[in-house]
This record gives structure tokens, C-alpha cells and sequence, in this order.
């Protein structure tokens, strides 16, 4: 038995450890398509970080050292309906939660085209059927004029939402004139997921006060997960956003049979995926923007998709400045319509796909990125990103890049969070 383990031990070594030149040639192939499109020149770079290693989570605020305590805490608060204290109504009190339009079993977003918390009664089917709430006008809802961006791997997300907008850090530095208004929370210093924490309390009518603490039992972890912070600052919307902070910067969807891959199972993938990440790292170019470990950016690109109020979006209209995109924040017209590269994993569980929540179907989304022409009328071709141009894609090729965006890059124990 031992004899036997021992070699079992050894070829998974060999295995892990083999060079290109021993590879089968569909996983040659792929490692050099990886090799040279990551910029560490290595596929290591792909390779997503242990959600339990809180010292080593990338991208981490300096202000926020995040601990096992902060995440446990800020898990309870971000499911918690009791922090809805400040609904525009009464009937709506505690009806609502950070869960409620970032759902795990839809890639932590609505389970419909646009997430609505306070201001709506009623769930369905992981959140698709959630209607205005009675007493409630269109304007009083809390529901947000672009389709809210995943919470998985935020970790590898300097500065957040389309726009970019919160943060005082990375791609905001030097953009203090424009901190106002939703940036005004940059003046703290704090980058852009602890500051788009602290906003959002204000923003979604969340608060932390003595029913929260005492009735619900919350104040024994704030003081487990802050003791060193004087009590008159322990229990406050700032805590309880670092809190969230150290839980969102955790959910990393590092179980994906890409990830395995990565780490030495060659046979994590199927043929067809790896046939597909090899057109998703070649001839279709989607690295030439999704470039990040979990094939994010922080760059800003205009592809002419249609905004939320042509589909029936809530609370939002044509003049509606969140269209704008970054320029939105900026004010710069060359930043007008541009929106921040997205995260790729989990892509199987969304119901809608780009800001605006205008296509459906991840094959609506490679045959759109395909041809390359705006379905928008503000944005006219000749203003689209120069990375997003038209690619000769068979059938073939899309069928199997489609495989390789749902399956390969899908972690299936999202619920895990």
C-alpha cells in the first residue's frame, strides 16, 4: 500500500511539474497561447488566490487589514434584511439586504435585468420575480439605473462599479476635482471597494444602530472583529463596511475546472474547453481587454451596448448620467461611454450580461462582440474601443468558447459563501 502511494505521489509530481514539450499537444498549445498573453509571461498569473489566506487577498485597503473575524462579520451583515432600518416607507423596513440584488446562486447578482432593495415586495425564483412594493412610486425605489456588477473576485478590482468611480486609488489618483457627490467618500483615503461600502449604507438606506447591535446580537462580533478600535468607533456603517470588505475580497471562485487545470489536472478541462480557452486567449481576442487574474480589467472601453431604460429599466431614462459610463465621473469626453472591464467567472448563473442588462444569453454576447457595431444610438461606431473589432468566428469556435466561458469557468459551490 505504501509502494503504491508513493508512486501515485511521484506521477502526480511529474504530472504538475512537466514542460511544454511533454504536454499533450491541445495542452501545449493552450500553455503557450497563455504564456504569451499573460503579463507575467507565465500561466501562474491566472491562478486565483486561497479565500481562506486573508493576509495574502491582493489588492487589500492598508486602512483595513482584513481578518477571519471582519469576513465572518461582514458574511452576517451582507445577508442581514435587519440593517434595511432606513426604507423610504415603513412597510418596507427590514425587507431588504446587500443578498437581496447579489445573489449567490446567480453569480451574486439579481436573479432578474435589474436589482431592486427597498421599494419591492416579493422573490421568486431567486430573485425573479421581485415587483414594486404598493405605496411605492418608480422614484422611490432604490434600483439602480446600470446592472450592478458581481461581488466574486472582487479582490482583483482596484477601483469599483462601470464608472470606476470609488476609490481613492490606482486609476482615480489625480481625479480628486471630481470626488464629489457618490465620490465625495474618496477624501477618505480609502480604495474603491471600502469606500463603495461606506456610501452604499447611505445609498441602499442600510444603518447599524442599537436594534442591530443588541436586539439582533451583533455587538459581541464587532468587538471580536474590532477590539482594537475605541468603542465610541466600533459600531458604525465604516466597521461595518471594512467588516464586508474582508468577506467580499473572500469569494473567489478558485474551485472553477480552469482553476484545477492551472494547478496540474489536465484533465479538468474537456477537449472542447480547452479547444475554447485556446480561441479565448487567441483568434478571438478576449484578453486583448479581459486581462486580469479573473479576466477583469481596470480599463475602460466603449462597446455601444443599449442602455437599462430600453428594456424597461426602473428609475432610469435616457438622461439618466450613469449612461455615460466613466465619463459619467470624469466629465472627460473621451471617457464618455466607456465602461470598466467585468470579471468572467460564473457567467452560467447571470440572467443578463452588460451594464445596461441587454443581452441574455452568453451566445448573444459572442455573436454582439463578434460582428462589433453599437446597438446604442449615442455611441456611434467610429467612438468604440479600438480592442473591440469585428472576429471571424465559426460555429465551431463559438460553440466551444461558449463551453469553455460556462463550464470551464465555473465554480460550483458558489453557495460555499
Amino acid at each position: 500500500m505504501g509502494k503504491n502511494i508513493l508512486v501515485c505521489v511521484l506521477l502526480t509530481f511529474l504530472l504538475m511539474s512537466c514542460t511544454h514539450e511533454s504536454l499533450r499537444d491541445i495542452d501545449k498549445d493552450l500553455m503557450e497561447a497563455m504564456d504569451s498573453r499573460s503579463p507575467t509571461g507565465n500561466s501562474d498569473y491566472y491562478v486565483l488566490a486561497d479565500p481562506t489566506d486573508f493576509k495574502n487577498l491582493p489588492n487589500q485597503d492598508p486602512h483595513n487589514p482584513l481578518t477571519k473575524d471582519k469576513a465572518d462579520l461582514g458574511k452576517m451583515l451582507f445577508f442581514e434584511t435587519g440593517l434595511g432600518q432606513t426604507a423610504k416607507y415603513e412597510l418596507c423596513r427590514e425587507t431588504y439586504s446587500c443578498a437581496t440584488c447579489h445573489i449567490p446562486e446567480r453569480g451574486f447578482l439579481p436573479g432578474r435585468m435589474q436589482g431592486i432593495a427597498d421599494g419591492a415586495v416579493g422573490y421568486g425564483t431567486l430573485g425573479s420575480n421581485r415587483m414594486i412594493q404598493l405605496g411605492y412610486e418608480e422614484e422611490d425605489l432604490d434600483a439602480q439605473g446600470t446592472r450592478p456588477l458581481t461581488v466574486m473576485n472582487v479582490a482583483y478590482v482596484t477601483n469599483t462599479l462601470w464608472s470606476g468611480l470609488f476609490g481613492a486609488n490606482d486609476v482615480n489618483v489625480g481625479t480628486d476635482e471630481n470626488w464629489t457627490d457618490l465620490a465625495e467618500v474618496n477624501h477618505t483615503g480609502y480604495v474603491g471597494l471600502e469606500a463603495q461600502n461606506i456610501e452604499g449604507f447611505d445609498l441602499h438606506r442600510l444603518e447599524i444602530n442599537e436594534t442591530i447591535l443588541d436586539e439582533y446580537g451583533y455587538r459581541a462580533m464587532f468587538d471580536k472583529a474590532f477590539p482594537n478600535t475605541p468603542i465610541e468607533e466600533r459600531y458604525t456603517p465604516e466597521t461595518a463596511s471594512f467588516a464586508m470588505g474582508a468577506y467580499l475580497r473572500s469569494i473567489i471562485t478558485n474551485k472553477a475546472p480552469f482553476q484545477n487545470y492551472l494547478k496540474g489536472d489536465l484533465d479538468a478541462l474537456t477537449e472542447r474547453q480547452k479547444e475554447g480557452a485556446k480561441i479565448f486567449f487567441g483568434k478571438a481576442g478576449c484578453t486583448s481587454c479581459h486581462n486580469g487574474p479573473s479576466f477583469s480589467a481596470m480599463t475602460f472601453h466603449a462597446l455601444g451596448t443599449r442602455d437599462m431604460w430600453e428594456i424597461g429599466g426602473l428609475n432610469t431614462s435616457p438622461t439618466d448620467e450613469r449612461n455615460q459610463g466613466r465619463g459619467m465621473f470624469t466629465g472627460r469626453q473621451e471617457d464618455m461611454f466607456k465602461f470598466k472591464v467585468p470579471q468572467l467567472y460564473n457567467l452560467k448563473d447571470y440572467t443578463h450580461y452588460f451594464h445596461g442588462s441587454s443581452k441574455t444569453s452568453l451566445k448573444g454576447v459572442i455573436e454582439f462582440k463578434a460582428k462589433a457595431k453599437s446597438e446604442n444610438p449615442l455611441v456611434s461606431d467610429d467612438m468604440l474601443s479600438d480592442q473591440f473589432r469585428p472576429r471571424r468566428l465559426s460555429i465551431y469556435d463559438k460553440e466551444a468558447l461558449i463551453d469553455f466561458l460556462e463550464n470551464g469557468l465555473y465554480d460550483p459551490d458558489m453557495t460555499r459563501y
